[in-house]
């Protein structure tokens, strides 16, 4: 995972926008304590009113600009636009300087809107830019590398604005300069090691920025498939701004450590994100784990419920010190570290899934339909917020508990509407703890469309492995007394698998059988296949059924062989009795699935298949089974 992050093909995007995400927290920070705290020190009224202005203008390029940008990312070379808009950038954080100087009041309120236009252009390249240059099996890793800079720029942009704030004004001024001006460089010199990422749309580049947002919106409507990972998206982002929003008042109001617990509250929820995020690669393992999605609203919802149940400390302006002093400050730092690590878990998957499912031409129109829709609950957020706060006066414990409440509420939906992507993620996971696994080419696998993976047949626990291995759902054909087996029949019919039979105990099965796998190719779905039809009895692998030609001769699709070794041996084998009526006798023991470069339907024959397959089993082997006193493993 770390090895990303050294890479040229991956490390300057990174770099470019961490570093221009520190600019735009810096400098929107910056611009709320001249705008607000220092020009209305005694006026909480208009304080709060001239911040939902800063934020509102903030907020308005994205609903205004961020279908041209993604119209402009589909249609020019991203490398040259991501050039273009640092420089713009940088020619911003110019003028920021000399305002900043000579504190121009009129003037900042027009660099926080031509911030917003910088941001709103940037943002669907950034995210349209990242399938030219990772493979699919690392785009999970490539996100989770984005989410992380961008909120632990966050964190910094804003500790940084509050550490020039205390500076004498004879040392702030130049602070501030020298601080966007040299990160703004920075940014730019990163962007010119980015590589190119040409265009393969052949539409004309829209000249007018506003006549592309209903084009895009009505896009966005009809991608059926993309609609719910954009309204997650932006639950999360409705959710992060609430927070953010509150965190000024809880600090003061309940932690009673005003800016600096402000700072520490914040830096649990930013960097719980950033860990969220980088978990989420490690657990995925180079899979779109949609599972994932559901665990981290689950976790987003207890840690606002746990919030909302602690005790206000009784503290006035305390120090940093004096609050970690605190055993209640603690639990508010947990379970906002509990929210962010949830919102990591939640967000990446969702962004990996837009762009994974978006066509290439038309993927950053997706991503700028995504940000509408984002900022659109975001202003959302801000007058939920008001409603709850000033109309209702429910109070901030209520408050932070209805966030929490809709965060359960979106998690408890997701799985019962589909259980199967969190099940298949636990189930992995314990899979992972019961056995040392190695996987080699999941990347055969096609990112889309049909295909059929065919394996050799060792243990119950095959389609746990393999399922859990593949990058995508897999549908499984098997044998009826193994779907039947009573420990994992139930898994087996969450996941849909397929069971078969021999026709002289079930008439009709395998053409049930046969149109079931039908179906589920013509619908573009991944079909694992064991050939064998039954578990081994022997260790080795036995002649391949003629089921998979008659599978091929209806549906011609491509075919990924795979070797798995190291379960022969277990009790969910035959080797010494019937497999599931033994003891396990050893724990993580060494599993290896190797899988093939994918064969065409008409190279895919069954001895074909059966030669390959083989010689993947040996060499799984050779990592499995390293000694033969490790074929002996349970």
């Amino acid at each position: 995972m770390s090895r990303l992050i050294t890479q040229r093909r991956f490390a300057p995007l990174f770099w470019t926008q961490a570093l221009g995400a520190l600019n735009d927290n810096l400098l929107r920070t910056l611009l709320l304590l001249v705008l607000v705290f220092a020009a209305l020190p005694d006026d909480p009224a208009r304080q709060g009113l001239a911040t939902n202005l800063v934020v509102g203008l903030f907020i308005l390029p994205f609903l205004l600009f961020s279908a041209w940008g993604g119209a402009l990312a589909d249609r020019v070379d991203k490398q040259r636009l991501i050039r273009r808009l640092k420089l713009f950038e940088l020619g911003i954080m110019l003028l920021a300087a000399a305002v900043v100087w000579w504190e121009s009041r009129l003037l900042l309120y027009g660099l926080l809107l031509l911030m917003g236009v910088q941001s709103a252009l940037f943002g669907p390249v950034k995210y349209a830019i990242l399938p030219q240059h990772l493979s699919p099996t690392e785009l999970v890793r490539g996100n989770a590398w984005v989410g992380f800079g961008t909120f632990a720029a966050i964190l910094a942009g804003t500790l940084l604005a509050g550490l020039v704030a205390t500076l004498p004004p004879s040392a702030a001024r130049p602070v501030a300069v020298l601080a966007l001006v040299g990160v703004a460089v920075t940014g730019l010199a990163a962007s010119l090691l980015i590589p190119p990422a040409p265009s393969s749309a052949s539409e004309e580049v829209p000249r007018h920025p506003f006549s592309t947002t209903w084009a895009v919106l009505a896009d966005s409507m009809r991608a059926r498939q993309l609609l719910p990972a954009m309204l997650g998206i932006s639950a999360f982002w409705f959710l992060g701004t609430c927070y953010l929003t509150l965190l000024p008042a809880w600090a003061s109001q309940v932690a009673g450590g005003q800016a600096s617990a402000f700072n520490l509250l914040l830096g649990a929820f930013a960097l719980g994100v950033g860990a969220g995020a980088m978990l989420c690669a490690r657990l995925s393992a180079g899979r779109l784990e949609l599972g994932l999605v559901v665990l981290g609203a689950l976790l987003m919802g207890s840690g606002g419920l746990w919030l909302a149940g602690a005790s206000p400390l009784t503290l006035s302006a305390a120090t940093w010190g004096e609050l970690l002093l605190q055993l209640g400050f603690w639990r508010m730092l947990a379970a906002l570290g509990l929210v962010g690590i949830g919102g990591g878990l939640y967000i990446v998957p969702l962004y990996t899934l837009i762009q994974m499912l978006s066509r290439e031409q038309h993927r950053a129109r997706m991503i700028a339909a995504n940000n509408i829709f984002n900022a659109l609950l975001m202003l959302a957020a801000a007058l939920f917020g008001m409603l709850m706060l000033g109309v209702a006066d429910v109070g901030l414990p209520i408050f932070v508990a209805s966030l929490g409440g809709i965060a359960l509420l979106i998690g408890l939906g997701l799985l019962v509407r589909g259980p199967r992507p969190l099940l298949r993620l636990l189930i992995f996971a314990l899979v992972h703890l019961i056995y040392r696994l190695k996987f080699r080419g999941r990347h055969h696998i096609p990112a889309r469309g049909a295909a059929l993976v065919v394996c050799n047949h060792v243990s119950f626990m095959d389609a746990l492995v393999i399922g859990g291995a593949s990058p995508r759902p897999l549908r499984f054909l098997m044998d009826r007394p193994i779907y039947e087996s009573p420990w994992l029949n139930w898994w087996f019919r969450i996941v849909g698998a397929i069971p078969v039979d021999a026709d002289r105990r079930d008439p009709g099965s395998v053409r049930r059988a046969l149109d079931e796998v039908s179906h589920a190719l013509r619908h573009g779905e991944v079909v694992m296949l064991f050939p064998e039809g039954r578990l081994t009895p022997d260790g080795d692998i036995h002649r391949f059924r003629r089921g998979l030609d008659i599978i091929l001769a209806r549906d011609p699709v491509p075919v990924v062989p795979a070797g798995l070794a190291g379960l022969w041996g277990s009790w969910t084998s035959h080797q010494g009795g019937r497999a599931l009526t033994k003891w396990p006798r050893r724990i993580r023991a060494r599993v290896a699935l190797y899988f093939g470069e994918p064969l065409s339907p008409q190279e895919a024959r069954c001895a074909m298949l059966e030669v390959r397959v083989r010689e993947l089993k040996a060499e799984a082997d050779g990592w499995a089974l390293p000694a033969p006193a490790a074929r002996s493993e349970a």
